[in-house]
């Protein structure tokens, strides 16, 4: 980046010159939690956990209530840093086809330093994948540098991303011992390129391994000095999980400000779906069963905190409905880059943080084709706002009323009835081969 580092010079000519300076691009921070509902939060209304730096990040930021991703990981991670729906480019779980293009690829041809840390799963590892071995994988899809778990070696216990943690780190594997805590190895790798990269625009992807499965101890637990435990799985070890998640993203604001570049810095934490389905959170508004996979909001409905104090017009709860779609347009929005050609099927949220607007966009549509176990049965799809859902099978819910979707609207209001036509337009434009995903028996066997 010589031109970057040449800017002082460049803003001195302009400033004699009479002209208007530049911008300085932000820098951007996205961190993906995983198997994270909105409702471990306590910013969002749990009681249970412990989240005090998120709580404080989405205090002094803005702070999503209706944020949904897809129901499970892989769709999710292929359609936020893509920009598309599933149905364009979704095609195996644990896969993203090489033909497509990333955030990372947008941002690092504009001239941004980038990095990957934490869990890939894009390789193709769980299936007979072209090249699933490819250690450069991340490369192509525009990362400088990665330190990355399930790279190129599918997983032989869940345990492998936690202690004895198995990570590929610009091509060479780690040494592994008990001590090893992948979480740990992650967070640091991400805190030493912000030390590097200091000097120029860069971007993090951080798509951590916490809170997913198996539930252990955390270095802070105090099983964890007991190596012969650090494997042992136990729901109760969720909380210990949320603690530590929420201690490395104090870590990495702590970081931000330290460095004298917090505020130029567009720092994004959200989840990629929704908490596991064994682990049951208690709230303001009562008891929370997670639904990872499942189509019941619980399954998607994630936490998504904001922050850039140089353009937020002010700390606030937004209310406006927003998709891991319109995610990578943002950021390119952010940074001045053009994601035109590319073709997203998302839209910028940009102006919700610079300009106050009341929202940028009215409902969602997602695309679910899980593709991984028995998660096949909840391929679907669907529009919603933050009040009613219609699926394609013609099922009409008000989800605020019936958070579980168990009484299917019938007789409906005007209101209703405006919506549901609304929405009905949405499903239609969207078409898909789904119906043949749905009735093919050579898919039924594969999913």
């Amino acid at each position: 980046m010589k031109d970057y580092l040449r800017i002082p010079t460049l803003l001195l000519l302009l400033g004699l010159l009479g002209c208007k300076t530049p911008e300085i691009p932000p820098n951007i921070v996205l961190i993906m939690a995983d198997d994270m509902g909105y409702e471990c939060l306590g910013a969002n209304g749990s009681t249970e956990y412990k989240t005090p730096n998120l709580d404080r990040l989405a205090a002094d930021g803005i702070r999503f209530e209706n944020c949904y991703s897809q129901p499970l990981c892989t769709p999710s991670r292929v359609k936020i840093m893509t920009g598309k729906y599933n149905f364009r480019n979704y095609e195996d779980f644990g896969y993203l086809n090489p033909n497509q293009k990333t955030f990372g690829n947008l941002l690092q041809n504009a001239g941004y330093a980038t990095c990957v840390a934490g869990k890939w799963q894009l390789n193709g590892l769980n299936r007979d994948n072209p090249n699933n071995q490819d250690v450069n994988r991340p490369h192509h899809f525009g990362f400088d540098e990665y330190c990355l778990w399930q790279l190129h070696h599918n997983r032989t216990k869940d345990s492998e991303r936690y202690a004895d943690a198995l990570i590929t780190q610009n091509g060479e594997d780690l040494p592994r011992h008990s001590g090893l805590y992948g979480p740990r190895v992650f967070a640091d790798y991400v805190m030493n390129f912000i030390e590097r990269k200091v000097d120029q625009p860069f971007f993090v992807y951080y798509p951590m391994v916490l809170v997913h499965d198996p539930f252990v101890p955390t270095p802070d637990s105090p099983q964890w000095a007991e190596p012969e435990r650090r494997y042992e799985n136990d729901t109760a070890y969720f909380a210990d999980m949320m603690a530590y998640t929420d201690k490395i993203i104090g870590e990495i604001v702590a970081k931000l400000k330290e460095k004298g570049i917090w505020k130029n810095t567009l720092f994004i934490f959200t989840a990629d779906n929704g908490t596991h389905r064994s682990v049951l959170s208690s709230t303001e508004n009562g008891m929370v069963k997670g639904a990872k996979g499942e189509t019941i909001n619980h399954g998607n409905h994630v936490p998504f905190i904001l922050s850039w104090p140089k353009k937020m017009k002010e700390k606030r709860v937004e209310e406006s409905i927003i998709s891991f779609a319109d995610v990578l347009p943002t950021l390119c929005d952010a940074a001045g880059v053009a994601p035109d050609k590319f073709g997203s099927d998302g839209n910028s949220f940009l102006p919700l943080i610079t300009n106050d607007l009341s929202e940028i966009q009215d409902n969602v549509f997602i695309h679910y084709a899980p593709r991984w176990g028995n998660f096949g049965k909840y391929h679907n799809r669907w529009v919603m706002n933050g009040e009613y859902k219609l699926y394609q099978d013609g099922r009409f819910y008000n989800t605020k009323e019936d958070v579980l979707e168990k009484y299917p609207l019938s007789d409906l209001t005007e209101k209703e009835q405006k919506f549901k036509k609304e929405f009905q337009q949405i499903l239609d434009e969207n078409e898909s081969d789904i119906e043949f995903e749905l009735n093919n028996e050579e898919f039924k066997v594969k999913y």
